[in-house]
């Protein structure tokens, strides 16, 4: 999968807000399907195809020890989507900062000529 391909089904999976929900409780540590559902009002069949749109894009892992079916986080296609979006942080960043710079010009073209005055 190309990169970008990575970055779509990473933004697709994020999208939902179950399903960063599900990403935020991991972030704490592992745990199993049934501790991730507990938190939803919603059927099992639907929190498990939450976990598969983030198994496919990567974003976590569901092991099977036993009955025990452990969920964890997979943090770098997250690492992969803030490179992307920092980018264009730094862009906008840059952007604000030269009308920053303008808008100090003009105020200290008016002091010059006096038009800053009441």
């Amino acid at each position: 999968m190309s990169p970008s391909d990575h970055l779509s089904s990473t933004f697709a999976a994020l999208a939902d807000p179950t399903r960063r929900a599900i990403l935020a409780r991991l972030a704490s540590g592992e745990t199993s399907v049934t501790e991730l559902a507990k938190p939803f009002k919603m059927s099992a069949p639907a929190i498990t195809k939450h976990l598969k749109v983030l198994q496919r894009a990567g974003l976590i892992t569901q092991g099977r020890q036993a009955q025990w079916r452990p969920c964890r986080l997979e943090a770098k296609p997250l690492r992969e989507a803030a490179e992307w979006v920092e980018q264009y942080r730094r862009y906008w960043e840059q952007s604000l900062d030269r009308l920053d710079n303008y808008l100090q010009e003009l105020q200290s073209k008016e002091k010059k000529h006096g038009k800053g005055k009441p």
